[in-house]
């Protein structure tokens, strides 16, 4: 059974009546450019393979409900709550995302009577693969739907306003300070492509990143840990590069070019200069990695990688022991390249490897993690897919 049909099925059962429309959208791996984004800089993503489906009809009485299923068939609900309610923090948890994406969406001029939501999905959670982004666009384009706004229909809006639209969603109404990488990548990544994105100017280049014709794989390590820290670290660096800004009279970290880094670093102080060291190396790392791919040099890439995990691990510090585990594993084993991926803190790693080497490279990278007394991360391989859409 598709995705689509079960999310159809589960509404089904839920509501007694088939959904109107199914609407998915896929979790992200950045290949690199992280902590870039909200720096206006430059970024990497493709979409993953998995997707959050949402099962949806309109509603006339200015309700909205919101049920989740899990793959066991548990579910969790909410609502129905008045649209006119809705106010930041009000509901939290689970339901904040889609609940926010009806709070934007109104303010944002969109006329919404109400809606059920069914919410299904296999995009795996706190592993850094944007599952909240996910969400978050997979409603926005169902709340779309019922309002007669699809981006696909004639009067509907640009992906790129919707993705802005998530992301206020996730900052204001939520309350993570999130960059625009994640939404814009759900939303626009096509298959067998990454997507470089210019978040400055909103710019998009769908660069090919074909791993099958290569013979290559990307492996994706979850550790399964999410330190607890994660969210004020986050916010604590974000802060740092804002602060770096205002001392050097500049718009963004974007403006700094990296011939002219050691001189801007001498501007700054001390706690402040890895922060900008990374930024501005990693936009080149970027730049650099879109014009191997250009080429089709798909293997020369891993060094770049690499170099970006040595970056966000030493000087923006936002890896752990578990990832630097899987990183340094992957690369004694036999990786063209690997990296943490994310916002950091834990969730995945990801390691370009040669499809003959990916078993040999999952196995010693399990039994690292056993000897060192850690759970067992999953690992996966996924190849670049397609962004959302409309499944029925």
């Amino acid at each position: 059974m598709s995705a689509a049909a079960r999310a159809a099925e589960v509404f089904t059962v839920e509501h007694g009546h088939a959904p109107s429309a199914v609407w998915s959208a896929p979790g992200r791996v950045n290949l690199i450019g992280d902590h870039t984004d909200y720096n206006d800089g430059f970024v990497l993503p493709f979409a993953l393979p998995q997707r959050t489906t949402v099962a949806v009809s309109p509603r006339r009485d200015g309700r909205l409900s919101m049920a989740t299923v899990d793959g066991d068939g548990g579910a969790q609900r909410c609502g129905p709550v008045t649209l006119d309610g809705l106010t930041p923090g009000e509901p939290g948890g689970w339901a904040a995302y889609p609940a926010g994406m009806a709070w934007v969406l109104q303010r944002t001029g969109i006329p919404l009577s109400g809606a059920d939501l069914v919410i299904t999905g296999d995009v795996p959670t706190g592993a850094g693969l944007s599952s909240s982004a996910a969400l978050e666009c997979a409603v926005a384009l169902a709340l779309l739907d019922t309002a007669g706004r699809s981006p696909d229909g004639p009067d509907g809006p640009s992906r790129s306003d919707i993705a802005r639209w998530a992301q206020r969603a996730e900052n204001e109404f939520v309350g993570a300070p999130t960059g625009l990488l994640d939404q814009t990548a759900s939303l626009a990544c096509t298959q067998a492509h990454a997507l470089f994105f210019d978040v400055r100017s909103g710019a998009t280049e769908q660069i090919p990143f074909d791993t099958t014709a290569a013979e290559l794989e990307v492996l994706v390590i979850d550790t399964g840990v999410q330190h607890s820290h994660s969210e004020s670290g986050y916010g604590e660096r974000r802060h740092g590069c804002e602060r770096a800004v205002e001392l050097l009279d500049i718009e963004s970290l974007r403006d700094v070019a990296v011939s002219d880094l050691d001189a801007t670093l001498a501007r700054l102080p001390d706690e402040l200069q890895p922060l900008v060291r990374h930024v501005v190396t990693e936009n080149g790392r970027v730049r650099a990695t879109v014009e191997r791919l250009r080429s089709e040099e798909l293997t020369t890439i891993g060094t770049m990688l690499t170099a970006s995990h040595a970056s966000l691990r030493d000087d923006y510090r936002v890896s752990c022991p578990e990832l630097d585990l899987a990183v340094d594993t992957a690369l004694e084993s036999g990786a063209v390249g690997a990296r943490m991926t994310g916002g950091g803190f834990g969730g995945s790693a990801i390691a370009l490897v040669h499809s003959a080497h990916r078993a040999d490279i999952e196995r010693t990278v399990r039994e690292a993690f056993q000897r060192h007394r850690l759970p067992t991360p999953r690992l996966f391989t996924t190849t670049p897919s397609a962004g959302a859409g409309r499944d029925r």
